[in-house]
């Protein structure tokens, strides 16, 4: 009896000091938000504004230090659209791995046996994983079934189309961070076919036509299929066109957090990005940072995905970078599959 009372005060006064410890934690964390937010300096109160507000479990932290209208202020950028140059599709000139082999296109050396490379990416306060894909006839927009309930991990993704990899796509809807990945937002294009959304709705799309070339840009889904576009998904804005970085406040206002991305390079190689945040070794990466990443890439073309919890590639079965998601792979409404 006395061992059971003596391991009983253990086990009590072991969960007394982890319940201060994560209150004191939380209190440092508190303590750092409030100064941040509330201190004499307006570019980090900005910069942290705009991180927290681009995030759907905690975008409500801002509000709780300041005032409707200095967040109003902060976030004003949102309010504009951002009108990029119309894509010129002849800059991509599509060579597939045969060409290569009979001579008529420059053998990649790059590419392994499978036409896939990956490459590590750091910057001052990110790292992460580019995948060039060689053939972008591989890849595409997977989806679930169908659309309403709950949308598929990225790990069930590429099983339901027994592919060698992928990364997260489009967005969905994710209110307070608990969306099941069911509704997606925006539209959906898979094989040439309108598989969520209106034709008239114009968004931006971000998608591959029969041919290989990627599109990026905000365009109706029926502008979109009447350029030809099989297999689509809408979120952020064009990052490059034509070779040259979209400029706008959008982009320049952006703040620090996970991101996603896809590209293609002249040579018609896909390009897809992964960058890690919400780490001490990894804060995240602002929307210019990927821009820079994309172009010392090579590409002429590429368009921001779904970041923050959602963001994870996959290649052979293995995570290649870390998901800031606390529970685990999200499902998702849509990711570009590599087959």
């Amino acid at each position: 009896m006395k061992r059971e009372r003596k391991a009983g005060r253990i086990v009590g006064r072991t969960l007394l000091v982890l319940l201060v410890t994560v209150l004191l934690l939380a209190l440092l964390l508190v303590g750092v938000v409030f100064v941040a937010l509330r201190g004499p300096s307006t570019t980090v109160q900005e910069l942290l504004t705009r991180t927290l507000k681009e995030t759907s479990a905690a975008d409500f932290i801002p509000d709780l230090f300041l005032s409707e209208e200095r967040v109003a202020e902060i976030m004003s950028y949102r309010d504009t659209e951002t009108d990029t140059e119309e894509q010129d599709i002849s800059l991509v000139t599509v060579h597939s791995p045969q060409d290569a082999e009979t001579g008529e296109a420059d053998a990649e050396p790059e590419f392994g046996p499978d036409g896939i490379n990956l490459v590590g990416v750091t910057g001052a306060n990110y790292r992460g994983v580019m995948m060039v894909v060689q053939d972008p006839g591989r890849v595409f927009v997977g989806t679930p079934e169908q659309y309403g309930g709950v949308g598929l991990t990225l790990q069930s993704m590429v099983a339901k189309y027994d592919a060698v990899g992928g990364i997260n796509a489009g967005a969905f809807e994710d209110p307070n961070g608990t969306g099941l990945g069911g509704i997606p937002e925006g539209i959906v294009i898979s094989n040439g076919e309108l598989k969520w959304g209106s034709p008239a709705s114009v968004t931006t799309v971000i998608g591959f036509d029969g041919g290989g070339i990627l599109h990026v840009g905000r365009m109706s889904a029926q502008d979109a299929l009447d350029r030809g576009i099989q297999t689509a998904c809408s979120f952020g804005q064009a990052l490059i066109v034509n070779g040259e970085p979209v400029s706008s406040t959008e982009i320049s206002s952006s703040g620090v957090n996970p991101r996603t991305a896809i590209g293609q390079r002249a040579d018609g190689a896909v390009l897809l990005l992964v960058v890690d945040g919400r780490q001490i070794s990894s804060l995240g990466a602002t929307l210019e940072d990927l821009i820079e990443i994309m172009l010392d890439f090579g590409a002429v073309t590429a368009g921001n995905l779904d970041g923050g919890s959602s963001s994870l590639m996959l290649y052979k079965g293995e995570a290649m970078n870390v998901n800031s998601s606390l529970l685990g792979s999200r499902p998702l409404a849509t990711a570009f599959i590599v087959k």
